[in-house]
């Protein structure tokens, strides 16, 4: 893709316009010079200088209804209250998650929503308070403020001091004359004065308001950090919510994958085995009605069912092996890659490390994703070798499987990578193909030890 783009944009500026980039890139200013000018300074300041006020607002807000709501607690009023507390503290995380986006470019999902198993305002005061999500929120909302007093003191004094010592040259004349004096007053007292105002003075003033400016930015991005961490913790969703949900996705992924390896079998079985059977089956009735008139022509038929049987026999072995073949069961992975190797169409090379075998269930996944993968290699990459290389890592199963093929080969959705990333992705583990269009294609697949 990056070659690609490089030729548009050749195409479209010419020589002497990519020469001219060239030259721009070279005199680029370096990064602490660059940094106090640049948008992105700005917009961090900018998102401390509102913490403040928006930090005073939810935090009174937080207190004062929290206060209240938890007083009425002995009256029926402050459930009611404390629900509306916190409903109101999830519509300023909303407004804080947006401010974190447009300023920070900070992307927050949205928090899991509320549980109700019926309608109705109970049930959802019930779920307000219920909600982890909730009482998160008003945590936010009281911790920020500190935080938002403490940022926004230094974020200020910092930037402040270091542009008005920088652009101290150009309003040090604003000073009156005092005393035959004029400019800045950094020390005075009955016998003595300083003045920043000859020329040395005010060019070391300028260069030590150039060192404030140049910090500022990198000490309000430190700031902003700390902010950023504070809305995916506390105003995202948990990670026990989104490690639910992933695993509700991952159900699913197996369900589906599930389904379609009983589809695809009951069609191997109908079309291959089953068809051939019942051939089979109308040849030896033909043949047993002709084995007194013609015992010749019923030898023959026998003789062409006995071949259609053994057909029939190796198809049937062929979908056992597809689904978990007897020696990944009996030998293991090393043994099992050796024997599906040696079907493929190029010669492969294969090379398994494991000190122990996995669980069976990543063991049979292994089996599948390089049997997958070495079908995709007989079939689309024109390769004359590949290699397939087994080894484990802590507590994970590595594989690569690498052909000198012509490349090009892509996850995108309907392929048969996607397919076999998603079936990797159900028991959290992770497939990556770097196929550059001419070639080689490396293909990685990492899985759990243990499922």
């Amino acid at each position: 893709m990056a070659t690609d783009y490089g030729q548009g944009y050749g195409q479209h500026d010419g020589p002497g316009l990519r020469g001219a980039g060239v030259e721009e890139r070279r005199f680029r200013l370096p990064a602490p010079l660059r940094a106090p000018i640049e948008a992105r300074s700005w917009r961090e300041f900018g998102y401390v200088m509102l913490s403040l006020p928006l930090g005073i607002l939810m935090f009174t807000y937080a207190v004062t209804m929290f206060a209240l709501g938890a007083g009425l607690l002995i009256t029926f009023l402050g459930v009611p209250v404390l629900a509306a507390t916190l409903a109101g503290c999830r519509g300023l995380g909303s407004l804080e998650r947006a401010r974190a986006r447009g300023l920070l470019g900070v992307e927050v999902s949205e928090p899991e929503p509320l549980r109700m198993r019926t309608r109705g305002a109970w049930a959802w005061m019930g779920a307000t308070l219920k909600s982890g999500a909730s009482w998160r929120h008003l945590l936010y909302a009281v911790v920020q403020f500190p935080w938002s007093v403490f940022s926004f003191v230094v974020a200020l004094n910092f930037w402040a001091y270091g542009w008005a010592l920088l652009t101290y040259p150009l309003w040090f004349w604003v000073f009156p004359m005092y005393g035959g004096q004029d400019g800045l007053q950094l020390y005075g007292d009955d016998t003595h004065s300083v003045y920043l105002n000859n020329p040395f003075e005010i060019t070391v003033t300028a260069m030590v308001g150039l060192l404030f400016t140049m910090a500022s930015p990198w000490i309000v991005r430190g700031l902003t950090t700390v902010d950023a961490v504070m809305v995916r913790g506390l105003l995202g969703p948990s990670k026990l919510a989104t490690r639910v949900v992933e695993l509700e996705s991952d159900r699913g992924v197996v369900v589906d994958t599930a389904a379609a390896d009983l589809r695809r079998i009951e069609r191997d079985l109908h079309d291959g085995a089953q068809a051939r059977l019942v051939a089979l089956a109308m040849d030896l009735g033909l043949a047993k009605e002709k084995l007194t008139e013609d015992p010749e022509a019923a030898a023959r038929m026998v003789g062409e069912a006995h071949g259609e049987v053994k057909t029939a026999l190796q198809e049937l072995r062929d979908l056992a092996r597809g689904i978990h073949p007897a020696v990944l069961t009996d030998r293991g992975l090393d043994a099992a890659l050796s024997a599906v190797s040696s079907r493929c169409t190029v010669p492969v090379q294969v090379d398994v490390d494991l000190p122990t075998r996995p669980a069976p269930a990543i063991e049979g996944i292994a089996y599948f994703t390089v049997s997958e993968l070495l079908q995709n290699i007989s079939k689309h990459s024109r390769a004359t070798r590949a290699t397939v290389d087994v080894w484990r890592v802590e507590n994970r199963l590595m594989l690569q499987v690498v052909d000198n093929g012509v490349g090009g080969a892509d996850c995108a959705g309907g392929s048969g990578l996607a397919g076999l990333a998603e079936r990797l992705g159900a028991v959290d583990g992770i497939l990556v193909v770097d196929s550059p269009v001419g070639g080689p294609t490396r293909i990685t697949a990492e899985l759990p030890w243990r499922g």
